[in-house]
């Protein structure tokens, strides 16, 4: 049968994938993400190095692909919807006395959590704007991309980088408060 070969093979792709990602999380909890290599990874999820490098290009690629799918899982409709499930995760790794960002954590991976909210929410950005009927300058559809997932990046490791930190919600909502003003001026 031709098209359950396909679906097995779609199945263990997806069970691969999914062991290559768990392993790299649990690593991130363990220690900073710059001492991770690639061979904890495959032994964590135990999965041969070729199988790795016939699913991601390295390292940065895993990290990458874990951040879009959990933006991916949380997608809600506005443009910033990414930024409450980002802080709920986060936040619900501290309860577990486990840090995924702050001052030990390698600038790679707020690079790629930069460059994951910049990939998923620029179509968004741009319908917005051609909703609105900007046209002028100042309304850039890039810079306003790289300046909603800068100020995230930059909010979100105050937040977690602070001694008494805020509940979730309300570090989403300084976030918004932040970023939600300037976007109603542009799209006006």
């Amino acid at each position: 049968m031709p098209g359950h070969d396909k679906r097995t093979k779609d199945r263990r792709i997806q069970k691969t994938d999914a062991l290559l990602r768990g392993a790299l999380g649990a690593l991130i909890h363990e220690k900073p993400y710059e001492d991770i290599v690639v061979k904890e990874v495959l032994n964590r999820a135990n999965v041969g190095r070729s199988t790795f490098y016939a699913h991601f290009g390295g390292k940065d690629e895993l990290l990458l692909s874990c951040i879009h799918d959990l933006l991916r899982s949380a997608q809600q409709g506005d443009i910033v919807w990414f930024s409450l499930p980002i802080f709920e995760h986060i936040e619900s790794h501290r309860r577990a006395g486990q840090a995924t960002m702050g001052p030990r954590t390698h600038p790679a991976e707020h690079e790629h959590l930069q460059r994951a909210i910049t990939e998923l929410i620029e179509e968004e950005v741009r319908t917005a704007l051609r909703r609105s009927g900007s046209t002028a300058p100042r309304a850039s559809p890039k810079l306003l991309v790289r300046w909603i997932a800068a100020t995230f990046v930059l909010v979100l490791n105050w937040w977690v980088e602070s001694d008494s930190p805020l509940p979730a919600r309300e570090a989403d909502g300084l976030f918004r408060a932040l970023i939600e003003p300037s976007l109603a001026e542009l799209l006006r």
